[in-house]
């Protein structure tokens, strides 16, 4: 795609210094810059890149004056950064804008795709899988039976949706996810063996959730593992089977949710926390990296760290004493010493008594 200084500026809002109708097609940060590039300038850091940086356009703070005269155009707006993700976000929809529906798809004849769909080369879409309106669903994609996307969904290449799960509008998920498989569930027998058991729940994802590249969700056992409206999962999450996951709550790479957990809305997890199975965690509640999370946390708005997990006061002041424990041994060590010589000196004058 190419667009010219004019075009950007009328996209922005923005006024031009320099040549109107120079193109460029990619975007490269200032300092990486090159001919038919689009850069921003916000950090006075990046200053003196202005000077030496080869992209034909630079968004600029409004007030910005050049020290020597540039090779550059510049669009001149109030909040260059702001203007730069205005601009991302444009180009990525319409880069995600395609419609129609490859003749190397599989989609069954009672599956139902709404208006200005793309379906993607190698996908399969199964039986009665009803796909809304808008609906991007990338090469190598597999639809399971009786699966329900709603409009404005994209999927991106590789991801796996089992029969009967729900994907609701607006949702993003990337290459490689799997939802809907089963939960982990195996029943310990007298003779040492586990036996299977069958998980016929689903999945049910609400409208305007993002989740990251090769995360899974695990079918529920009976009823449904829920993930509400605005969570945003990273890449390498664990979610297990009967998990529910609140509104708007985020949760950072390789983290692990097990079986019937509850987590509340407006939460944020930090990447590899570890969630035991059958517990609660309540509304606001942050946990920091690597946390574990082995009972339920009723305190709304806790913030926890460590594991096992503490409250943040708490854990800084065994922290404080953790970090101190070399000098405590020798201190230790030392009075330890004083004592028997102390004992020594007793037992001496005792004899001499």
């Amino acid at each position: 795609m190419e667009f010219t200084a004019k075009d950007i500026a009328g996209l922005v809002g923005g006024t031009i210094d320099g040549n109107p109708d120079v193109k460029v097609n990619r975007l490269a940060r200032i300092e990486d810059g090159e001919p038919e590039a689009l850069s921003f300038l916000a950090n006075p850091k990046y200053y003196p890149f202005i000077n030496s940086t080869r992209s034909s356009i630079v968004l600029v703070q409004s007030d910005f004056q050049a020290e020597q005269e540039l090779s550059c155009t510049l669009i001149r707006v109030d909040d260059p950064y702001t203007a730069f993700a205005n601009l991302l976000e444009i180009y990525d929809k319409m880069r995600k804008g395609k419609t129609g529906i490859s003749p190397l798809a599989s989609i069954s004849k009672s599956a139902k795709i709404g208006s200005n769909a793309y379906v993607g080369e190698f996908v399969v879409i199964s039986d009665n899988a009803v796909i809304g309106d808008e609906v991007k669903i990338f090469p190598q994609c597999y639809i399971g039976e009786n699966v329900k996307i709603e409009s404005g969904t994209t999927l991106y290449p590789g991801v796996i949706i089992y029969y009967d799960c729900t994907i609701g509008k607006d949702c993003t998920i990337h290459g490689g996810s799997v939802i809907g498989a089963d939960g982990f569930g195996f029943a310990p027998q007298s003779d040492n063996n586990y036996k299977k058991v069958a998980q016929i729940g689903n999945v049910v994802i609400e409208d305007n959730v993002e989740i990251g590249a090769n995360t899974t969700i695990d079918r529920a056992t009976l009823g449904s593992t829920i993930i509400r409206k605005g969570v945003k999962l990273d890449n390498l999450i664990q979610v297990a089977h009967n998990v529910e996951i609140g509104e708007n709550t985020v949760i950072a790479a390789q983290t692990g949710i097990a079986g019937s957990s509850k987590i509340g809305k407006n939460c944020m997890l930090g990447g590899q926390v570890a969630i035991s199975g059958h517990i609660s965690i309540a509304d606001d509640v942050k946990i920091g990296g690597k946390a574990g999370i082995a009972h339920s946390v009723t305190k709304q708005g806790s913030i926890l760290l460590g594991a096992p997990a503490l409250e943040i006061s708490k854990f800084r002041r065994v922290i404080a004493i953790f970090n101190n424990l070399d000098k405590l041994y020798y201190r230790i060590g030392d009075l330890e010493k004083t004592i028997k010589q102390l004992q020594a000196e007793k037992i001496s004058d005792e004899k001499i008594g």
